[in-house]
């Protein structure tokens, strides 16, 4: 029995580049299907994340012309991992390889022969990497750097250079989706799935057109999502700043009594108003990190749904 292959998608306001893409997806789609005996059936999902523009309309007329373009639309924008986990959820319904690309095809699509060649060959999980960042900015090297060797140092296993181009088979994906959590980092639970993996390495190609739907605020949203989904690092940095600062008031306390015996007690207001601005910014701070897993909790807690689907094509 021959395998079939879906092409999870996820789109958010991608009118400018998604004609093109979806034309682009399907070419290398038949090539695979052509070159490794891979079911003519293999489809595209594409996952309207709620977007304000065409791209819905563009799936609509897409899936007319051809069936083998079905589609989601999320009644509002859920966001990027929530979109992959609905796609995800669907295709794992009747395909039995799956991949997933960004609408934008800045990953290149002709690696994903590769990868079904790997999947032919008895790998499960096949991650898509980068083997340069020449169209990233300096920041976002630098920042993207710091990043994955944080989280590596805090126990979190990331694959380096490695978004949400991946190949997965089903069984990889049905055991994915038993992850239920509603802050969900899915680049970091993969890799605690298990089975066989295996990489392919391409170069990563500027956007056809458009914007990027990750700018710094998302990016650093999406940094700290990582970390405090997969790391107590943080409540436990607050510890070590509290034994600290407990500290640092031993040796005031012992100065201070020094003075007094010395009869030096004459005390600046400086050193009164940077001790309160200091300790106060500690506090602040802790009740701040502390109250982002509080909040993480009840986001669990509620156990509300993490997309709500209006509309499916095909």
């Amino acid at each position: 029995m021959l395998s079939k292959l879906t092409i999870v998608v996820p789109a958010f306001n991608e009118e400018a580049v998604l004609p093109d893409s979806i034309k682009t997806l399907l070419e290398v789609e038949n090539r695979i299907i052509d070159l490794q005996n891979i079911d003519p059936a293999s489809n595209l999902l594409i996952v309207d994340d709620g977007s304000k523009d065409e791209t819905w309309n563009i799936i609509q007329r897409e899936h007319q012309l051809n069936a083998r373009v079905d589609g989601l639309k999320f009644s509002r924008n859920f966001g990027h991992q929530n979109a992959l986990i609905a796609g995800l959820t669907e295709a794992a319904k009747v395909a039995d390889v799956i991949i997933t690309i960004d609408a934008d095809l800045q990953d290149d699509p002709n690696s994903m022969v590769e990868m079904v060649a790997k999947y032919l060959n008895g790998i499960d999980i096949v991650y898509g990497v980068r083997n340069n960042r020449e169209t990233d900015t300096w920041f976002k090297r630098t920042s993207a750097g710091i990043f994955y060797k944080t989280l590596n140092l805090l126990g979190v296993k990331l694959v380096q250079n490695h978004a949400d181009f991946r190949l997965m088979s089903q069984r990889a994906v049905l055991t994915l989706l038993k992850y239920q959590e509603r802050n969900l980092f899915i680049r970091g639970i993969i890799p605690l799935i298990g089975f066989n993996t295996d990489k392919v390495f391409y170069k990563r190609t500027p956007r056809m057109a458009g914007e990027s739907k990750y700018p710094l605020k998302k990016m650093l949203a999406f940094a700290w999502d990582g970390l405090t989904s997969f790391s107590i690092a943080p409540v436990r940095a607050i510890l070590l700043l509290g034994c600290f600062a407990s500290f640092l008031g031993i040796i005031a306390l012992v100065y201070s009594t020094v003075t007094k015996l010395l009869g030096l007690t004459v005390h600046g207001w400086s050193s009164l108003m940077i001790s309160i601005w200091i300790l106060g910014g500690f506090q602040m701070i802790s009740l701040g990190v502390i109250g982002e897993y509080i909040g993480k909790l009840t986001t669990e807690v509620k156990q509300r749904p993490r997309f709500t689907i209006e509309k499916k094509l095909g």
